[in-house]
């Protein structure tokens, strides 16, 4: 499903631009040309990201942010203008992740919309590991909080890093991760052994899950990296 932005801006020009650049890269949009247009979107609505104005009619952006805040941890990147430095010290003090100076780049915009979407991911991922939500996929299952694997019914023995590789991939599900960041996010950044000691666990790994109970779950990309995906 595609992630879905609320672009509040009054400039008609602006956040034009923004919905056709914004469509053309795959994401749902959807504009509100004033503040409290745009609170009520968001209360109506659940939104991936929002691009938040600050000069805007009926409320202005920050008085939006502030209630936003009360709302929901959405993540918001303020559009200001080139000297209103106060204006983008109030907001990140009020809980904005991110500002982008007016005129701006397109490029630089959607870079930093991709960096606030991945780190809500992640945030997303630290707090069903804290919760000690399962992570699933197919018949398979993770408990970080029991340290515990099964397929079905079935309990899968796994070693401490096996674990964690597993939990890393169920954690990006459906997202394709190099080897350099599996070595990052399993084995830490000081590892300084061979970087196909990737390769070799998740042979581990498919020999205890996918041979085993004979899924597809484990896929390789070449060239690329590693995925888990429900088997099709």
């Amino acid at each position: 499903m595609a992630e879905r932005i609320l672009v509040v801006e009054d400039e008609e020009k602006i956040a034009r631009f923004l919905e056709l650049e914004l469509k053309y890269e795959g994401y749902e949009v959807e504009k509100a040309a004033d503040g409290r247009r745009g609170l009520e979107l968001i209360e109506a609505g659940e939104y991936d990201l929002v691009l938040l104005d600050i000069l805007l009619p009926g409320l202005n952006g920050l008085e939006v942010l502030r209630r936003l805040r009360k709302l929901t941890d959405t993540p918001v990147i303020m559009l200001t203008a080139k000297d209103a430095v106060m204006d983008k010290v109030t907001g990140l003090d009020m809980g904005a992740d991110d500002y982008i100076t007016k005129p701006f780049a397109i490029e630089e915009l959607l870079a930093r919309i991709r960096l606030c979407l991945r780190k809500q991911e992640s945030k997303g991922a630290d707090v069903a590991r804290k919760e000690g939500k399962d992570l699933s996929c197919g018949a398979l299952t993770l408990n970080a909080d029991r340290h515990e694997v099964l397929y079905d019914d079935t309990e899968v023995s796994l070693t401490s890093r096996e674990f964690s590789l597993l939990q890393t991939l169920l954690e990006n599900k459906n997202i394709v991760l190099g080897r350099d960041t599996l070595l990052e996010k399993v084995w830490g950044f000081d590892y300084m052994g061979e970087t196909n000691v990737v390769d070799v666990y998740i042979r581990y790994l498919r020999a205890k899950i996918d041979d085993r109970f004979d899924v597809k779950l484990i896929k390789t990309i070449r060239g690329v990296g590693y995925v888990i995906r429900d088997e099709v």
